[in-house]
């Protein structure tokens, strides 16, 4: 492989589906180039900031020392890690993998290892609030071979007020019935999305029989390990928790300490692929299985499929486009080749780097909007909670 040097940096913020992707390309000297993208969804500017103060950095450097440039990206100014930061550098890492796959012909899962499983199992999501029709929708994923199912929470967006007591109440209640009418076979979850308190994720575990939930996704804030420990001592539902984390260091008390039983890590925000094979290997020695966080568009869902192809300890991935939920991230005007699914799982691909192909012209013809795209949600009493 002859050597080359990055050339050129360029972040694009783009309006596809119904939200804002955040997206880096880089182009080297010898014409190749690759494509990552960002998670962080909705800060989307502070992340194009992020990406144009690393760019100057990364002209001229090897795009091949890709441990070494997220080294220099990461120590780079006094002020390390955070997630704008490692949000941006995830989309690098990514570029630069994207990169060298091309250039070598290898898909990037070669990179990392090679490949381990034949396929990559997925995970679908109900795509209503709690109702009989939302256990119709667990019925017919079932029926189309999904084997891991995410259920929704009683929301209560009215006017974006969110009530916790009188969610948990409904949600409990369906959950239980849900597991009821669909069996002990089909593992089932649900996410709280981090909107309730120690005690509410408590109180909610415990209004239900034992075993009806196999995973409570994200209940309460990651910043403060303690607090999940507390709740563990409160309940023995397994939890899913690591979206929010920017970096192996946000994952080490959960990992060392028991405190998740499925690793959510988004590659797109944890730092890349570079940091991702990282905090595997390190919940390999625990004995935790990986489920990442994919709500982003077709370069996360790939890499996260590289990922789960080429590391031992994968549950499921998260995948937003089913029969039940179509959320547009994938859209095939502005990605016209990207990761297949089929049935339940996504097929390894063999195309060199990401495999993923996209009309930048499109992209750049659909520039991100100024829009709230999430409700800010507040209390009865008037202040404001978590969405």
């Amino acid at each position: 492989m002859k050597p080359t040097r990055i050339a050129k940096v360029e972040p694009i913020a783009a309006y596809v589906g119904r939200r804002n992707l955040c997206l880096v390309k880089i182009t080297c000297e010898d014409g190749t180039f690759g494509w990552g993208e960002a998670g962080l969804m909705g800060r989307d500017k502070a992340v194009v900031g992020m990406m144009e103060h690393f760019a100057p950095l990364l002209v001229g450097s090897n795009p091949d020392a890709i441990g070494r440039i997220w080294q220099m990206l990461y120590r780079s100014q006094y002020f390390e890690g955070g997630r704008v930061i490692t949000a941006a550098l995830s989309a690098i890492d990514l570029a630069l993998y994207d990169i060298k796959g091309k250039r070598l012909g290898v898909p990037v899962f070669e990179l990392l290892g090679g490949q381990q499983r034949t396929h990559v199992p997925a995970f679908a999501s109900t795509a209503r609030e709690p109702d009989a029709q939302m256990i119709e929708e667990a019925k017919t994923l079932v029926s189309l071979g999904w084997d891991c199912i995410r259920l929704s929470t009683s929301q209560h967006y009215t006017d974006e007020v969110f009530d916790p007591r009188t969610s948990i109440a409904e949600t409990a209640r369906w959950m239980t019935r849900a597991r009821e009418e669909l069996g002990s076979d089909v593992v089932l979850g649900v996410d709280y999305h981090h909107r309730l308190s120690v005690a509410e994720a408590a109180a909610f575990c415990q209004r239900m029989p034992p075993a009806t939930l196999d995973f409570l996704e994200e209940p309460i804030r990651a910043q403060t390990p303690a607090a999940y420990a507390e709740l563990r001592r409160m309940t023995d539902v397994p939890f899913a928790i690591g979206e929010e984390f920017s970096s192996k260091w946000d994952a080490l008390p959960f990992i060392e300490t028991g405190l998740t039983q499925l690793l959510r890590i988004d590659v797109c925000v944890v730092g890349g692929l570079t940091e991702a094979v990282k905090i595997a290997g390190w919940a390999e020695a625990h004995y935790l299985d990986l489920m990442p966080h994919n709500p982003l568009g077709p370069l996360c869902t790939a890499a996260s499929v590289h990922l789960g192809a080429a590391i031992a300890n994968f549950a499921w991935l998260e995948c937003r486009d089913t029969p039940i939920e179509h959320c547009g991230f994938d859209a095939p005007e502005f990605f016209p080749v990207g990761p297949l699914l089929e049935g339940a799982r996504y097929v390894v691909p063999d195309r060199p780097g990401l495999g993923v192909e996209v009309d930048e012209a499109a992209l750049r013809a659909s520039p991100a909007r100024d829009v709230q795209t999430t409700p800010m949600l507040r209390r009865h009493d008037g202040s404001v909670t978590n969405w």
